[in-house]
């Protein structure tokens, strides 16, 4: 059986970069036996691989491992003339990341870093607000917080202002979420635009109310994947919301992830940078070293 599809494959970071490493990757058909095992293989630039089956007998399984990347798997089908061309995105391996190249305090959006210098009683980082809070962060933390600012600063109401302007003293930072002391009016604002399809009532039993507090409702917006989830809670006139982004299985769809990395593994706040970047294209601003 002639042998007479090329494969041409482009694979890039989520920025539409090539990656600068070595990859290996692997083509078995779905039904005739031919296995493909390549190993370091330069993806600086088009990877090639020729002499294989084509249609009506052209599907193969193709998985791509990069060392700084989550591996990635899709079926492609090799046409019978001309050669057939792939685009692969990886997301990054948050195991692999060295650094992260953070932006300055004063690049920080204005109502992010009004909101960081009114919170002086964050938790573990008490006394310290502003750019002294900022700098003291760590990278989980921190990367978690820019992912949150900039969903939250591109999810608007119909008056015209963001989430984010609405966030007045952060209490506590984690990797997934914050909990911040926020305006009644966010609360009203995201219950009043529902009817117009931003946000979505969703069940909030698994965020807990800090102490003295009762639930308000929770709220998410109507994204495919990263969504942007707001749970309140009030105590007479205070108001406090829990803030996290939803990978809602977008490693899986977005990047076609390889099942078993994802097995038991919680989500990263790398993995929603770069499920922002991508599928969103918003740009939480700060970069990985790898």
């Amino acid at each position: 059986m002639a042998k007479d599809g090329t494969l041409r494959l482009l694979l890039h970071d989520v920025y539409g970069n090539r990656i600068g490493e070595r990859v290996d990757l692997s083509l078995r058909h779905q039904t005739l036996s031919d296995h493909r095992v390549v190993k370091g293989v330069d993806a600086s630039k088009a990877i090639a691989v020729t002499k294989l089956h084509c249609v009506p007998q052209g599907t193969y399984r193709l998985e791509v491992d990069p060392p700084s990347y989550l591996p990635t798997a899709r079926f492609v089908t090799v046409r019978a003339s001309g050669i057939t061309e792939i685009s692969l995105t990886f997301a990054i391996d948050p195991k692999k990341v060295k650094s992260v190249r953070f932006p300055q305090y004063s690049a920080l959006p204005t109502s992010l870093r009004t909101t960081l210098a009114a919170s002086a009683a964050v938790l573990t980082f008490e006394e310290r607000s502003g750019a002294e809070l900022y700098d003291q962060i760590d990278d989980i933390r921190r990367a978690g917080l820019l992912n949150i600012a900039a969903k939250a600063g591109a999810t608007r109401f119909e008056n015209g202002r963001p989430v984010l302007d609405y966030v007045q003293e952060l209490r506590e930072l984690r990797g997934d979420r914050i909990f911040a002391t926020v305006s009644r009016e966010l609360r009203e604002e995201t219950k009043n635009s529902v009817a117009a399809g931003l946000f979505r009532t969703v069940n909030g039993s698994l965020h807990r109310p800090p102490p003295g507090f009762t639930e308000a409702g929770s709220f998410k917006t109507d994204d495919h994947y990263g969504n942007l989830q707001l749970t309140f809670f009030f105590r007479d006139r205070e108001c406090v919301a829990d803030i996290d982004i939803d990978d809602a299985g977008g490693l899986a769809h977005v990047f076609q992830v390889l099942r078993n990395e994802l097995t038991d593994r919680p989500t990263h706040p790398y993995d929603i940078h770069e499920i922002l970047v991508l599928h969103q294209q918003l740009t939480p601003s700060y970069e990985f070293v790898v």
